[in-house]
């Protein structure tokens, strides 16, 4: 009798436990992303980097093919005018076709012209109480390089030399450049130093301000008082030429950051290389030279790349009574770029109920390159099975 009730007692504890497991929830499945970055297979391209100083290489929009000379920051010239209309046009913000506001040349800015007139800086002429707007003092900074319109753009945004200087930090901090300190807004000071790498990301940064592209872009201009002056960049309006700034001082050699557009695959690219530290007799036009010959260069290896195949295992979805198995891209992905480039991945995906078939969608992929971006739809590689029955009396 004993025997038939511990029995019983048994039985009815094994039946509660089987309707418990029978009952009791089971986890959802999980989906993941395989791999979080991906890298486009390939040797990365071969550049004709100069014989000396620094260089670096980009495509608008896609990103750094590769540089050259190390990172040691080196004076720059006026180069360092690229971040001076950078914080003007911050400062006080252009539309296309806008003067933006006006200044009045004072007497203190044409004596700081006449004491310096002389020298062998790259000045633009100025007398007090002539009127210059926004607009027209960045095409007298940029285009012929005037070193004392960077003076008078200095004071204004930053109130002082000084504080504009700080402010000049401030943004190369601001922007990840991590091997550059400011000294000046005109760059003629040796104390300006940076390097090819950090002031390519600058530029391609200020080409995407398109006043400062649009002003770059102009071989020539016409001033009130200085009257017809020419582009130091001589190349602009060549070779598809569209920017963006010289530099050459004693110290800096030649400097030379160049954008160029290119055709490639039928879609338009803005081809940008940096050169710096050029010395020899002809400083400039070897960083020119050279600066040309790394955007040619560069544009040629630019073509699409396959990022991934269509089929391609994107991602995994996990169960604890299957364990994992992959899901596959719908469709392939392909970029303007070259080999070594890293595109990143993102997965927003829902689990899927169960059972589901083969080829049944779980979520969407984006995945980017620059500012290229594309979605693909994920799939199921196999199909994805309930539970069974023996699974979940025997789970744990």
């Amino acid at each position: 009798m004993r025997f038939m009730r511990v029995l019983g007692i048994l039985l009815v504890i094994v039946i509660v436990l089987g309707v418990v497991q029978l009952v009791r929830p089971v986890s959802k499945p999980t989906v993941a992303v395989a791999v979080p970055t991906l890298r486009v297979k390939g040797q990365r391209p071969s550049l004709p980097w100069p014989s000396s100083g620094e260089a670096a290489v980009a495509v608008q929009g896609i990103g750094q093919m590769g540089s050259y000379g190390g990172n040691q920051p080196v004076p720059i010239g006026s180069v360092a005018k690229v971040m001076t209309a950078l914080l003007v046009l911050e400062k006080h913000p252009l539309v296309l076709g806008a003067q933006g506001p006006t200044l009045t040349i004072t007497a203190q800015d044409q004596a700081a012209y006449q004491a310096i007139a002389n020298t062998a800086q790259s000045l633009v002429p100025v007398v007090a109480g002539e009127k210059l707007s926004e607009y027209q003092l960045l095409q007298a900074l940029l285009i012929p390089s005037g070193n004392n319109i960077a003076t008078i753009l200095a004071n204004w945004i930053g109130g002082s030399q000084q504080g504009f200087v700080q402010m000049m930090n401030a943004k190369a901090k601001q922007l990840g450049l991590t091997h550059t300190t400011y000294a000046d807004a005109s760059g003629l000071s040796q104390q300006t130093v940076s390097t090819a790498a950090d002031q390519l990301r600058l530029a391609m940064v200020a080409m995407q301000n398109p006043v400062f592209a649009q002003i770059v872009a102009e071989p020539q201009v016409d001033l009130p008082v200085a009257g017809l002056v020419y582009n130091y960049n001589k190349e602009v309006t060549h070779q598809g030429v569209v920017g963006v700034k010289t530099g050459s001082t004693l110290a800096a050699g030649g400097c030379f950051v160049v954008a160029a557009n290119r055709t490639v695959d039928g879609r338009n690219v803005i081809v940008m290389a940096s050169v710096f530290g050029q010395s020899t007799a002809e400083p400039l036009a070897l960083a020119i030279t050279d600066g040309l010959n790394l955007v040619n260069a560069a544009a040629k290896a630019v073509r699409p790349v396959p990022v991934f195949a269509k089929g391609s295992e994107v991602a995994t979805v996990t169960t604890p009574w299957e364990g994992t198995q992959p899901a596959v891209a719908a469709s392939g992905v392909q970029f303007l770029g070259w080999p070594g480039l890293t595109a990143s991945v993102a997965l927003k995906a829902s689990a899927p109920a169960t059972p589901a078939g083969a080829g049944q969608k779980i979520g969407q992929l984006t995945v980017k390159l620059g500012s290229q971006s594309s979605r693909v739809d994920v799939k199921l590689a196999d199909p994805l099975p309930a539970p069974t029955l023996r699974w979940k009396m025997t789970r744990l």
